[in-house]
């Protein structure tokens, strides 16, 4: 009987044994990279309308479902509870790392972010002023310097050839807790997220909390993959979701940078949505795929091109769209003027398109929503809809054809997503002039077909599917 004992102990103990062989050391990796991670404090000087001292909340795109607006979060907004409530200046608290030994550091832009003052400490102490060299709020990349030399680097790696599953580390200051060291594993590549439709994200499962944005993300070759920059989470702490922005977009970024002061990204011009199995089946395709074409940008790159709305976009430069998050980054990367081409679906047929990348404008668009007076639906799609007026045409940036949303009921309308205030432009490909034009086309509307309606939804336009039951 101990004798079998014993043969137990001795198997669990080599099974211990295989299991912890298995299992990453990084120990030698913090060891040479902890020195050239940063604690990043900035300080901003109260303002007059500002001075209250309260938190200003970070917008979140149009259209997020409300469920998901507290959830996608910059984990930088004063997480260290700087505000003092009392008018005085706001302090706050990331992360950085050394990217050369003459001194220039990269965090996100959103750390350093209107800070007045910018302080790096060292893992050796040291306290050091640095200067902002430029920073980029689409990608949310900033390139400090501070005077010093001969500082301890990373070295960036590659991380197009991180593998899903492949274990990470990272390396940041938490809560203020400097050199803290987490670890986890990539859970997905290109996540496309709300507001950051430059980046296609990398992400992981690596604890991530205020305080280290900013901070690297390092591959098990010891080189930074990401800069960590933002996590999904219903309290504002780690939930095992952190996203990290790709060094290959971050690399670009700084060099641009570095030469000019900030950063070009390239231009289509177009407003695109993902193709949902009920839009496919509307446009004749076997599967969801591709970015389908919502808006056109007048005297964009696009319509120069001619692209139309409708048309699906399946590849640029030879690479496939898979989904509307896909084609963003590509086009975002591309040097300014150069030649480029898409590969699209047009009503069912395959076309190639040329076009110049153009430079992506600065402004933004304005949002306006139209104001709305409740009708009772009279149609088999169940909603009302009025012509027009100037100044509706005003407030929702329609500027010809369409018509109003009053009122939705019960039905196929409601079904689709249709919404009052919504701008009706489209069904089944057909323009929308005029009300008379949209009953007429509504009567013949075949029953148990997904139909493709265009709607412009304050300044945004989508393309939603119809599908008539009875």
């Amino acid at each position: 009987m101990l004798k079998k004992l014993g043969w137990c102990v001795f198997l669990v103990f080599l099974f211990n044994q295989q299991v912890f062989a298995q299992l990453p050391d990084f120990t030698e990796m913090v060891k040479v990279n902890g020195v050239a991670v940063v604690n990043i404090s900035t300080t901003q000087k109260a303002k007059p309308e500002v001075a209250d001292g309260a938190q200003k909340e970070i917008p979140m795109p149009e259209g997020m479902p409300p469920e998901m607006e507290e959830l996608f979060k910059h984990f930088f907004n004063n997480p260290d509870g700087g505000g003092n409530g009392g008018g005085g200046d706001t302090q706050s608290l990331g992360s950085g790392f050394v990217i050369s030994k003459d001194g220039y550091l990269l965090t996100n832009h959103h750390v350093v972010k209107d800070a007045d003052e910018i302080i790096v400490k060292f893992s050796d102490r040291r306290e050091l002023t640095a200067k902002l060299i430029g920073s980029d709020a689409r990608t949310d990349v900033a390139v400090l310097k501070v005077e010093a030399a001969d500082l301890p680097v990373v070295t960036i790696g590659d991380p197009n050839k991180l593998q899903v599953g492949e274990w990470v580390l990272a390396i940041g200051s938490p809560f203020g807790f400097e050199q803290s060291v987490t670890a986890g594993i990539v859970s997905a590549k290109g996540r496309s997220l709300p507001g950051g439709n430059y980046v296609p994200f990398i992400q992981t499962d690596v604890a991530i909390n205020p305080g280290n944005s900013g901070g690297p993300l390092f591959n098990m070759d010891g080189k930074v993959v990401g800069i960590n920059s933002q996590i999904y989470s219903r309290t504002g702490g780690f939930m095992g979701l952190s996203f990290s922005i790709p060094m290959d977009v971050v690399m670009n970024v700084v060099e641009q940078i570095k030469t000019s002061g900030k950063a070009a990204h390239g231009w289509l011009g177009v407003q695109i949505q993902d193709v949902t199995r009920d839009l496919a089946e509307s446009f004749g395709m076997k599967k969801p795929q591709g970015a389908l074409v919502s808006k056109v940008i007048p005297g964009s790159p696009a319509e120069k091109a001619q692209l139309q709305i409708g048309d699906i976009i399946t590849e640029f430069n030879g690479l496939s769209i898979e989904k509307s998050g896909d084609l963003p980054p590509m086009v975002g990367m591309t040097p300014i003027n150069n030649n480029a081409t898409l590969k699209i679906i047009r009503q069912g047929e395959e076309k190639t398109i040329n076009f110049s990348i153009g430079l992506l404008p600065e402004q933004v668009d304005k949002i306006a929503a139209a104001k709305t007076e409740k009708a009772k639906p009279t149609n088999r799609v169940g909603v009302n809809v009025t012509d027009l007026t100037a100044e509706e045409r005003d407030l929702t940036q329609v500027v010809k054809d369409g018509v109003l949303v009053q009122n939705v009921d019960k039905g196929a309308a409601k079904n689709a997503g249709i919404q009052p205030g919504d701008v009706i432009l489209r069904i089944n490909n057909e323009v929308i002039h005029d009300v008379a034009e949209f009953e007429k086309i509504v009567k013949i509307l075949p029953v148990g077909k997904s139909i493709a309606v265009l709607v412009q939804r304050r300044d945004s336009p989508a393309f939603l599917a119809l599908k008539i039951d009875k």
